[in-house]
């Protein structure tokens, strides 16, 4: 059976929930048309309030629409119906606000790393010397001070990756919206990203999804899992996971830590 998201607020008009909750999701519900003029359902009812601060991993197997809906929340696609709101504003286009980490770095090979960090600033034209200022102050933070000059062929993998998230926060965005960022690392790098996530959120307490299809990383990482059915997507399971901060590597092993993953993968469907 579906769990259902707990809703704690006492006034449950719409009024009340927009002005509680940074965002809010209401029944997104998206459809494609297929070349045999059938209707694809990718998401079929999605409905959960995300608080300003916390980070939420949206997780589930590859094709169940995390993705999907992630891109809906980012204004780069559109829901064929619902409610998406962050800050009490409907969210129907790319926001100046947000930032976005994908998968792969997508780095600018022609430009040095701190002209790729600078991109966004660039767009909004407000590459200034502070804006400089910030995109060291970043570098520094993700262990990439020294590499500001260097073009991203000359960094590895969770180099670049780290380079990305600097970009995608230099414009301090009030959301971060991350798709599997560290899915294309190896196992120690994707680990290193995970204490390097969770020190960027305490320094900048940017409030973040987080789209993976690992039940470890989500644990490790998260405040809240969504974890989401086999498509059409709806929510199996909302786990809000009170491990305590700061979370290091050896939490890994303890017993609470194994019953979060346990609880996620009964919803996920892979053990009981």
């Amino acid at each position: 059976m579906l769990a259902q998201v707990p809703q704690p607020m006492t006034d449950s008009s719409p009024a009340a929930e927009a002005a509680r909750a940074f965002g809010r999701f209401r029944n997104v519900h998206q459809e494609f048309l297929q070349d045999d003029s059938k209707r694809l359902v990718a998401i079929e009812d999605i409905s959960f309030d995300l608080k300003e601060g916390t980070l939420v991993s949206l997780l589930g197997p590859s094709g169940c629409g995390k993705t999907s809906f992630l891109k809906i929340v980012a204004g780069l696609a559109e829901a064929t119906y619902g409610v998406v709101e962050i800050r009490g504003r409907q969210v129907t286009r790319p926001q100046p606000d947000f930032g976005f980490v994908f998968q792969q770095a997508n780095l600018m090979p022609w430009r040095t790393v701190l002209d790729n960090v600078l991109f966004p600033m660039e767009i909004q034209r407000r590459k200034d010397a502070a804006a400089k200022r910030r995109a060291m102050e970043l570098l520094e933070l993700v262990g990439l001070a020294g590499f500001e000059n260097a073009r991203p062929s000359q960094l590895s993998g969770g180099m670049q990756q780290r380079a990305a998230l600097c970009r995608a926060l230099v414009h301090a965005p009030k959301l971060l919206l991350m798709d599997e960022p560290f899915g294309a690392l190896d196992e120690l790098t994707r680990m290193e990203m995970h204490d390097l996530l969770l020190e960027i959120r305490r320094v900048t307490n940017a409030t973040t999804l987080f789209v993976t299809h690992s039940i470890s990383e989500a644990v490790y990482l998260s405040d809240v899992i969504v974890a989401f059915s086999k498509r059409p997507a709806r929510i199996a399971d909302y786990i809000e996971v009170d491990l305590p901060y700061p979370r290091t590597p050896a939490l890994r092993y303890e017993t609470a830590f194994t019953d979060f993953e346990h609880r996620a993968g009964i919803a996920l469907g892979i053990t009981r």
